[in-house]
């Protein structure tokens, strides 16, 4: 079923357990994250980035696919926008059926970013949309911002929060974006600190490349929204090349797409397992 991603996000944050969200692509991402939360019993959050909507040309077909097989799952699930910078998109949010946005302006100033944050939080507010936001980079993204290594701080975080009114924060504590080994190491005595601090829960991005065993701990620190991406189209990607090699004269995709939705879906099973406890 279609739900909304402040229900998910705040059952989990008030539980002091984890949701996963998940990076869509193509179709058979979000089947296979249905499938995975169908299989788990556990909910989860399909988000489409603003790369994402922009390699289709347009973000209204990929969300629209996402949003049906959302409402034909079993399974609680709800539709984001993740790393939306262009506010044209962010006033689609509503419009393509998602109930939440990721409103990045961490590529500014801290001052433009405080003001510009304000202003979308206000829009989404208004429109009745779960808004999350950015302060201190999340490393692996091109440009001055997300720069390995930053780290947020506590007090900068709470006065971010209380300055822009976002529902929901991410933060950086050693996780980067893009990685395909699971090697980062998470600060967890500085996610307890923001924890701590931040009155709205705290999202991790780059989780694809942290260690199973310290996503569970983050989480337990005070983690609540954990993003995948990469490790999703690690399995998409290895299951076509697989499949491709073992038949080189193959030509219809829907073979080779069938093994990677379900190489998808085993690697967002065990990531919902891992993230809420892993009691499923």
């Amino acid at each position: 079923m279609l739900t909304t991603t402040s229900a998910l996000v705040t059952a989990a944050h008030d539980a002091h357990t984890g949701v996963a969200a998940f990076n869509v692509i193509a179709i058979e991402h979000a089947e296979a994250v249905a499938v995975a939360a169908e299989a788990t019993g556990l909910p989860a959050i399909l988000q489409i980035s603003e790369n994402a909507a922009r390699h289709h040309g347009d973000v209204a077909p990929l969300a629209a696919a996402a949003a049906a097989i959302a409402r034909a799952s079993s399974a609680a699930l709800s539709l984001h926008l993740d790393h939306v910078e262009d506010a044209a998109l962010l006033f689609r949010t509503a419009e393509c059926g998602a109930s939440s946005v990721m409103f990045d302006a961490s590529r500014r100033s801290d001052e433009d970013n405080v003001r510009a944050t304000r202003e979308a939080a206000d829009w989404a507010h208004e429109h009745g949309l779960y808004i999350e936001a950015e302060l201190g980079e999340i490393g692996g993204k091109k440009g001055s911002a997300h720069t390995p290594g930053v780290r947020t701080d506590p007090q900068q975080a709470r006065e971010f929060v209380e300055a822009t009114g976002v529902d929901a924060l991410a933060v950086a504590v050693g996780s980067t974006h893009a990685m395909t080994d699971r090697t980062a190491q998470v600060d967890l005595d500085l996610v307890a600190r923001i924890s701590a601090a931040v009155p709205v829960p705290l999202v991790l991005h780059g989780s694809s490349g942290v260690p199973a065993d310290l996503l569970a701990a983050a989480v337990r620190a005070g983690m609540t929204k954990i993003n995948f991406g990469t490790m999703l189209n690690v399995a998409f990607t290895g299951a076509v090349r697989a499949a491709l090699a073992a038949s080189p004269d193959a030509h219809d995709p829907r073979p080779y797409l069938a093994q990677a939705r379900t190489a998808v879906a085993e690697v967002a099973a065990d990531c919902l397992r891992t993230v809420s406890g892993g009691n499923q």
